[in-house]
């Protein structure tokens, strides 16, 4: 039985650039060459996987893209604030938050870029509910899918592996979940609707249990 539900943030409780042509403009925006769009992608994939929901701040970045890739980014121009001036309220979720929480517990386990969760409560671009547990990867120092993270959530909600719900949008940090013994829930931020529909059918249930 479910007791504990963690959700992620980037992709699920907000909508950002996941499932979306929103990284492509921001390339554009910033005037990265045709020829330099995959070496582009790569290296930040790597700086993103090994660094920024760690210890580097994603500004840092941008001499670091300038003089490697000869972009020259608008004056005062901020990654981060790029960012989240193109996140957005994930409404389609709102409702089901304020149901499911007069019966479960409520957190948020997510990687997220040093900064940015502080300047996405600011903007007011989390749903209106009060969330129980903040697992942020740069406040711990551990990101998904490090089953450290997984450990460390598991002991904060004081349940049982089995009895936390997992929902996210990366099919890794899944995968690493249901190895701690979770129960988890895919969300495909491609499509919002279908999304928060399938999570409104398994909450439709008085008891749900994924793994039954």
């Amino acid at each position: 039985m479910i007791k504990f539900i963690y959700f992620d943030v980037g992709g699920v409780v907000i909508r950002d650039f996941s499932g979306t042509n929103k990284w492509s403009v921001l390339k554009n925006v910033i005037g990265v060459k045709k020829e330099n769009n995959k070496e582009f992608d790569l290296l930040y994939d790597k700086y993103e996987k090994e660094e920024l929901c760690l210890t580097r701040n994603v500004d840092t970045l941008v001499p670091i893209f300038s003089k490697k890739f000869g972009i020259n980014f608008p004056p005062e121009f901020s990654m981060l604030e790029y960012f989240i001036n193109n996140f957005d309220n994930n409404r389609s979720l709102w409702p089901i938050l304020r149901r499911i929480k007069k019966t479960y517990r409520i957190g948020l386990l997510t990687n997220m870029y040093i900064g940015m969760f502080d300047d996405i409560k600011n903007k007011g671009l989390l749903p209106p509910v009060e969330w129980e547990i903040t697992i942020d990867s740069t406040k711990v120092g551990l990101q998904k899918p490090d089953p450290k993270i997984f450990d460390l959530a598991q002991k904060q909600s004081g349940v049982n592996n089995s009895e936390i719900l997992f929902v996210d949008n990366n099919q890794k940090n899944i995968d690493a979940a249901e190895k701690f013994g979770w129960q988890t829930f895919y969300y495909d931020s491609s499509n919002h609707e279908v999304s928060c529909k399938k999570l409104s059918d398994l909450f439709a249930k008085s008891k749900p249990d994924i793994n039954q």
